[in-house]
């Protein structure tokens, strides 16, 4: 069974209403989404920027003389996925970008690695 609820007192931080019965996660994410927003107007902050370079999705794919639906399937990416990342429309994220860099550099081990078992 739950134990009493605290008493939830009002007070002002960061010109927002804050309550004291916030878990010290709350508070944390709290901070934390305020340090984003004050990021995002190009305020000074301690906020870390974390970058990555996002690989030529096409020059990788026609380095390796595949269609789109072959490079999809081979390395069973969705192929709306990819048209996206070519198209400019979408950017991989730092997973994908990761995936399709090992790509560039190992092709045929890892379209081996995921290639159907056969029986």
């Amino acid at each position: 069974m739950a134990g009493p609820v605290p008493a939830m007192t009002e007070s002002r931080q960061h010109g927002s209403v804050v309550f004291s019965c916030m878990s010290k996660f709350s508070e944390v994410l709290i901070d934390s989404l305020i340090d984003a927003l004050a990021h995002a107007r190009g305020e000074n902050t301690d906020a870390r920027l974390h970058t990555f370079d996002t690989p030529d999705v096409r020059a990788i794919r026609r380095q390796l003389h595949m269609s789109q639906q072959k490079f999809a399937d081979t390395y069973r990416i969705l192929l709306p996925t990819l048209k996206n990342w070519e198209q400019g429309r979408r950017i991989p994220d730092a997973t994908a970008a990761a995936f399709l860099l090992a790509i560039a550099w190992r092709p045929r081990e890892i379209g081996e690695a995921l290639a159907p078992a056969a029986i």
